[in-house]
């Protein structure tokens, strides 16, 4: 008997959800500088939950040489270089995706990992060091954390989405466009954060836990009527049998097809969408974001078993 990974059981129609995004970052420098190397991450991931169907990245000045590659973590990344003085650089990608997942737990765990702390497993141990390490380890969000393992009675998905909706109805959502996440300690106590301070406690909790976690970057393209679109962060929890899976502590909701994934990494700083260097100037730059989505389903019929 196979199984047909569409789950086709009576040749029903299914939807899939097609967005185009358009995001556009403007730095105005104060007078002209001399922009240094710059990484991009900015093209989306391709893989069994999105499928890219167009992409273009726009850069001005235009960069003297440009290069592509795939990092540590398998995302794609520009690296750009410039010549001459400018006041000003913008960044704007374009692209159109499609949305596959729609059951955020379609899989089973493989044994010894249906509890947390997951059992020893040589094949994924050394590999997610980088995603179990704690840099700062803090006895609040240890406590935390076991709390919730405790209250999830040591069972692996219930913990995961426990944590996330914990998070979610404990803390007040805020919005700021600059500067690196809150440290988890700090987020815990104030109940307040954007949307990668959640990320990172949620990240912290986890890996306090044993589980590997790491921090993601992209899209939420729910709330059509949003006055104002920003860039999203949430988490990925590596869980054998289901490989990456996200979960969004700003939502309180496990991810699925309304999340577009651009970037991710062990630490916030390797999945910035712009990272570079310049000299000139002293002063800070003005930042100017647009992010605009637009939606529309398609109706699919999966292939039969």
């Amino acid at each position: 008997m196979s199984l047909s990974v569409s789950l086709c059981l009576c040749g029903e129609f299914f939807s899939r959800m097609q967005f185009t995004v358009t995001h556009t970052t403007r730095y105005r420098y104060p007078r002209p500088v001399l922009l240094g190397p710059h990484t991009f991450r900015l093209r989306p991931r391709s893989d069994g939950t999105q499928r890219v169907l167009d992409f273009r990245l726009r850069v001005q000045p235009r960069p003297l040489g440009w290069s592509e590659e795939l990092d540590l973590d398998g995302n794609a990344v520009a690296r750009a270089w410039f010549d001459g003085l400018t006041d000003s650089l913008t960044v704007a990608s374009t692209f159109t995706i499609e949305t596959l997942r729609i059951n955020p737990f379609d899989f089973l765990l493989a044994p010894g990992t249906t509890t947390v702390p997951p059992a020893a497993d040589p094949a994924h141990d050394t590999a997610l060091l980088a995603y179990r390490t704690r840099a700062a380890a803090d006895e609040s969000v240890t406590a935390f954390a076991e709390a919730l393992r405790r209250e999830a009675q040591g069972q692996t998905i219930p913990f995961l989405t426990l944590l996330c909706r914990r998070i979610a109805e404990r803390s007040r959502p805020a919005i700021r466009l600059e500067g690196e996440p809150q440290s988890p300690a700090f987020t815990l106590r104030e109940r307040t954060g954007a949307c990668r301070d959640l990320a990172v406690l949620f990240i912290e909790a986890c890996r306090a836990v044993g589980l590997g976690a790491r921090f993601a970057s992209g899209y939420y393209t729910g709330q059509p009527a949003a006055d104002r679109r920003y860039l999203h962060a949430w988490a990925e929890v590596f869980l054998p049998g289901a490989g990456w899976r996200g979960f969004d502590p700003l939502l309180g909701l496990a991810v699925a097809d309304c999340h577009v994934a651009v970037a991710a990494a062990a630490e916030p700083h390797a999945a910035a969408p712009i990272d570079g260097s310049l000299r000139g100037s002293d002063e800070r730059a003005t930042l100017e974001v647009e992010v605009a989505i637009d939606e529309r389903g398609t109706q699919v019929q999966p292939e039969s078993a």
